[in-house]
């Protein structure tokens, strides 16, 4: 049985995370809501995946949070790249990229 897209996903959403990061600080439901909107379906991210993930990057330097006012009026903690968090995002992204066009070169190919 093929894996689903969302069982992809779980490998790769520190990285997306940093991506939905990358213009702008976001809150958490912000960061799911740029995924899923840039995903057009295809992956869909959830709260129970996403703050966990949100919690292990902070733990690493990559991301750094403080509360804010959300667009509702409601208080909300939004999340921002640090430097070390974009020097990782973009290491990861060329990687990601060579292994993804390994990957469609062998799908072409064989």
């Amino acid at each position: 049985m093929a894996p689903s897209p969302n069982d992809l996903l779980q490998g790769t959403l520190g990285l997306l995370a940093l991506r939905a990061l990358r213009d702008e600080s976001r809150h958490g439901w912000g960061i799911q809501q740029r995924i899923n909107q840039i995903a057009d379906n295809v992956l869909s991210v959830n709260q129970g995946s996403l703050y966990p993930a949100l919690i292990r990057l902070e733990k690493q330097d990559l991301i750094n949070s403080e509360w804010g006012t959300s667009e509702a009026g409601r208080r909300a903690k939004y999340y921002a790249l640090t430097a070390k968090g974009r020097k990782q995002m973009d290491a990861e992204t060329a990687n990601w990229k060579k292994f993804a066009s390994v990957v469609n070169l062998i799908l072409e190919t064989a």
